[in-house]
């Protein structure tokens, strides 16, 4: 078996993994993790599997809340995104005139101006909310989809095919129901997928900076408390408190990556998302 075989079978295994964890919380008898249930810094153990952050509240219940807030925010995100942003570019690229103008200066703003920079200035204004940083992402990361699509129907509309069919009276939706879905669709499932690690490691940032969302135990919340604690790298805390967020993140995001190449090479390079 190749390794790029065994490395897909395992992220389907991981994210498999983070949807249990997801779960959990629901259940009445998981420990809580908001409330402490057991001393502080507590190392891993039997009873606390993850350890015991500075409040006594047990990691690997605020891991698997964390996996339900990070799947909630990539998921959301990324969907609106992609999707929000591939109507608007099939609509432009498909009626141009000054719906196609104005969406390319909304673009070139949107690319002159970097990302974080965008979505710090929203936060500040917004405040630190779990649906604020969902609106800051998908903000900024619309644009994209938005440019794939309307090049593909730009590129689409010039097909002798489609032209025949607008000469005997297609309409939009005609030829989107039997032209356009398929590359729409394509795009728009690459897009979700790259998306998602994008609002990963966003939310991460923001959390950082002091714009993530306070009430919830995202991944990027505990690996901030975690790094404000006093002196962390100089404990043995880091080795439990910080470790197992971060090793959650990273998998979860080679995961997607992994998942997404697959995918990619199987829909084809017409629709790579560079």
């Amino acid at each position: 078996m190749r390794i790029k075989e065994i490395n897909l079978k395992l992220s389907y295994i991981f994210l498999f993994l983070i949807l249990i964890l997801a779960i959990l919380p629901y259940f009445s008898f998981f420990k809580s993790g908001t409330v402490p249930s057991g001393a502080a810094l507590v190392p891993p153990s039997k009873e606390h599997w993850f350890g015991t952050d500075d409040l006594g509240i047990d990691i690997f219940s605020e891991i698997c809340y964390g996996a339900k807030s990070t799947i909630i925010l990539s998921c959301s995100s990324a969907l609106f995104a992609a999707v929000g942003g591939s109507i608007i570019g099939m609509v432009a690229g498909y009626f141009g005139g000054i719906f196609d103008e104005i969406l390319l200066g909304i673009i070139d703003f949107f690319i002159s101006v970097p990302d974080l920079l965008l979505m710090v200035v929203l936060g500040t204004f917004l405040g630190p909310s779990l649906k604020n940083i969902i609106f800051s992402i998908v903000l900024v990361s619309w644009i994209m989809p938005a440019k794939i699509t309307r090049s593909q129907i730009l590129r689409m509309k010039q097909e002798n095919y489609i032209k025949i069919a607008k000469i005997y009276g297609a309409g939009f939706i005609h030829l989107f129901l039997w032209h356009f879905w398929k590359p729409f669709f394509s795009i728009i499932m690459m897009s979700v997928i790259k998306l998602m690690n994008r609002a990963i490691l966003a939310e991460a940032a923001l959390s950082y900076l002091g714009l993530g969302d306070p009430l919830s135990k995202s991944w990027g919340m505990i690996i901030t408390r975690a790094m404000d604690f006093p002196n962390i790298y100089l404990t043995e805390f880091w080795k439990w408190w910080l470790a197992y967020p971060v090793i959650f993140m990273v998998l979860m995001v080679l995961s997607i990556a992994i998942i997404g190449q697959k995918i990619e090479r199987k829909i084809g390079g017409v629709y790579r998302i560079q």
